[in-house]
């Protein structure tokens, strides 16, 4: 009796271990079968929606399935990742974003979400620099001479940026606390609409990602005066790095990575990163993402956690000692 007993307990846990697996081997297996959805925190023409549609049709191929593209701009890209924290953990929901998703945790008080809990990294996607760019009727056509004329006029230089905790909001602060100028922040809703007013001079410069800008530098509708990395950029390779420029101990890198709301089963990033992997190797993705003076990363869900938690504590830092906050 005792032996009938322990065979019923036996295939009674091994029914319900099968219970447990099953979610996570449908997934594995499963997923996806129906399009994926990518937010965008930000506006349509932006960095951050030229390269999330440049790797698009790649991303369907490899994933079987149609990418559907929503941009949801507003708050610096808080709006937008707002709603993918708050959206189901099932892999149908992607926030594909700017490096802003470090930024934002150091200078917006409040945020309706945590960047770390609330998140699980899939991978990186590209890395590249910003770029300060000014309309083509702007006198200067240099960072010297447009330090010279915010020095001549106290007050009166502005700068654009696609947002409140953008990588370029942080670039355009360093910028003035490394020059001792003061450089009036204006935040926008996007690249797209950033670009627009900085050519029809509505505004005199902005700090930006390269892809929402190149076409119109390479046009001459848009002057580059510098980048913000340390090396120059491979797109725009006579255009002088920040530090070459004069401004010493300047630099400010920026990313674009997608991440899932937290607890999305593992097998389902794991399907993520294995696809992202795939696309940003592709020899005309990675061509597709030069252009832009983009380079792709790929890498693993842990590099970018890692990075994530190391650049949160650095760009408080910085807030703190050039004062920055949200406008």
């Amino acid at each position: 009796m005792n032996r009938i007993h322990r065979r019923r307990a036996g295939l009674l846990a091994l029914a319900c271990g099968a219970a447990l697996l099953a979610p996570a081997l449908q997934a594995q297996t499963a997923y996806p079968d129906k399009p994926v959805r990518f937010i965008v925190p930000y506006p349509p023409g932006g960095g951050t929606d030229v390269i999330a549609r440049i790797v698009q049709n790649r991303f369907q191929a490899a994933l079987g399935q149609p990418i559907v593209i929503e941009n949801k701009g507003g708050a610096g890209g808080s709006v937008g990742t707002e709603m993918a924290a708050k959206s189901a953990a099932d892999g149908y929901t992607v926030l594909f974003t700017l490096s802003s998703h470090t930024i934002n945790p150091a200078i917006f008080p409040k945020l309706n979400f945590d960047t770390i809990k609330d998140f699980e990294p899939v991978g990186l996607v590209a890395s590249l620099p910003q770029i300060l760019v000014t309309g083509p009727q702007f006198p200067a056509n240099t960072v010297a001479e447009m330090t010279a004329m915010a020095k001549a006029k106290p007050g009166t230089m502005s700068f654009a940026s696609v947002g409140n905790g953008s990588p370029g909001h942080l670039a355009g602060e360093l910028q003035a606390l490394r020059t001792g100028v003061q450089l009036t922040h204006i935040p926008y809703r996007g690249g797209g609409p950033a670009v627009t007013d900085v050519m029809g001079g509505q505004v005199p410069t902005l700090w930006v990602s390269i892809p929402a800008a190149a076409q119109f530098v390479k046009t001459g509708k848009l002057k580059a005066l510098a980048v913000s990395t340390v090396k120059r950029s491979a797109a725009f390779p006579s255009v002088p790095t920040m530090q070459e420029a004069g401004i010493a101990d300047f630099e400010v890198d920026s990313w674009y990575a997608m991440f899932v709301p937290a607890k999305t089963p593992k097998a389902i990033i794991d399907r993520l990163n294995k696809a992202l992997n795939e696309v940003v190797s592709d020899p005309e993705i990675r061509e597709k993402l030069l252009a832009q003076g983009a380079e792709g990363v790929g890498g693993t869900p842990e590099k970018l956690g890692q990075a994530v938690a190391t650049e949160i504590p650095k760009w408080i830092k910085l807030a703190k000692d050039a004062n920055i906050k949200a406008d």
